[in-house]
């Protein structure tokens, strides 16, 4: 039978109430970082606190839409709300603002709206829709291009606007696909295709191919008697030399200047402690300064005196880091890995197989921003400018996550409903 009473007693409370502390506690975090003498009220509208605190509200309000609509809503217009998100990412490139080198802003007044953000969840909806429909198999060769073309698509659009770090976001999709059947193999090729690329601008192409080909070798002779095995290792080695004679084209052509700076620092191919690297090094030296149990609050240094660029928004955790310590940051990473494993136990209780792929989509687009984020921020990820979720300062960044994170709280309300 189904249960029809009382919907809103059954959300999951404990993912609820992390989503609260860390918004206020990263609204704090942003009046920390840019706090002064002159702008001591924390609704100040004119800093980017005040702005957050208007950010907060709404985004609680959109919370309570989104459990206030039918659960049948979401899973019947995944396609349609794909579809607009995709037009409002065209749009943008017409006729958006560029904000620091990104044509990806709707700008309204002093607030700005980047519709990058919003497609994650889009594209989280029509994946998980595409995946639940009756008979699709990810063994199917047509199943995994539809899939890989529903996130492919805007990542294309998202890279037009010059907005790779929110592009990069979306292989975390990788992980849903993989909990659906995708076979592990794929991702221990986009590992090793991985490490290759980064060897490669490490090392000369000689030497890499010549380790490429001594593998080779060994392996063949190990399976030569195994035909299917033999056009395996073949087929290797010929994807293996185009990803070493294609990465010089990429790193120079489609990555920007930037870009390869930041990865060049990163590699330590290039020390720039005043160009590209300072970001970086400013913010282990705020990270490290902070000591076991932080500076106290309002007391950083680094961050009030501006010392660390980007401080209430990419480079947020240095706040944390600095005033708060080692055990602050470890307490915020904890609170997080706590909301990952409550969002996948969840997401495994579900009745609906369009919430499970849902709820695999919101774990896998947080846990990328937060392994990332935080990454940058102490030296061990390239600088690619995307949030901290809960915690940045920014409307469509806390927006975006918060309507990815509610509509998986909707759905697994709404499971009571659907028939035992």
């Amino acid at each position: 039978m189904r249960e029809q009473k009382g919907i809103l007693q059954h959300i999951d409370w404990m993912i609820v109430t992390i989503y609260l502390v860390m918004i206020i506690v990263g609204w704090f975090n942003v009046y920390a970082a840019v706090y002064n003498e002159e702008h001591k009220s924390i609704f100040d509208l004119s800093q980017n606190y005040g702005k957050q605190t208007v950010w907060i509200a709404t985004a609680i309000v959109i919370a309570l839409v989104i459990l206030v609509i039918d659960g049948k809503f979401y899973a019947a217009f995944s396609y349609p709300i794909y579809v607009f998100f995709l037009f409002t990412l065209v749009a943008v490139i017409l006729f958006g603002a560029v904000i620091k080198g990104s044509h990806s802003w709707f700008k309204i007044g002093e607030f700005a709206i980047q519709p990058a953000e919003f497609a994650k969840f889009a594209t989280n909806m029509a994946l998980a829709k595409y995946l639940s429909t009756l008979d699709i198999r990810m063994q199917n060769m047509k199943t995994k291009v539809i899939a890989g073309l529903i996130i492919v698509i805007p990542v294309i659009m998202i890279l037009l606007q010059n907005e790779t770090g929110s592009a990069l976001v979306y292989t975390s999709f990788i992980f849903v696909l993989y909990r659906e059947g995708l076979s592990g193999n794929v991702l221990l090729l986009g590992f090793a295709a991985a490490v290759l690329f980064i060897l490669t601008l490490l090392v000369a192409k000689f030497i890499l191919l010549g380790i490429i080909a001594g593998i080779a070798v060994i392996f063949f002779f190990l399976v030569r008697k195994n035909r299917k095995n033999t056009i395996i290792i073949l087929a290797g080695v010929a994807i293996s030399c185009s990803i070493v004679f294609s990465v010089d084209y990429v790193y120079h052509h489609v990555l920007q200047e930037h870009q390869r700076t930041r990865i060049d620092v990163l590699l330590g191919k290039e020390i720039d402690l005043k160009g590209a690297g300072y970001n970086v090094n400013q913010s282990k030296i705020a990270i490290g300064s902070g000591g076991f149990l932080g500076k106290g609050y309002l007391q950083g240094t680094q961050t009030k005196y501006e010392f660390v660029p980007e401080q209430s928004t990419d480079f947020i955790f240095c706040t944390v880091g600095e005033e708060w310590g080692f055990f602050g940051s470890f307490i915020v990473i904890g609170m997080f890995m706590v909301l990952l494993a409550r969002i996948i136990y969840v997401a495994e209780r579900q009745r609906s197989q369009y919430s499970r792929i849902y709820g695999y989509g919101v774990a896998s687009i947080l846990f990328f921003h937060i392994m990332v984020n935080v990454g940058m921020t102490i030296g061990l990820a390239p600088v690619i400018g995307i949030p901290l979720p809960f915690f940045s300062y920014g409307g469509s960044s806390l927006w975006s996550f918060t309507i990815l994170l509610f509509i998986f709280v909707k759905l697994d309300a709404y499971r009571l409903q659907i028939l035992r």
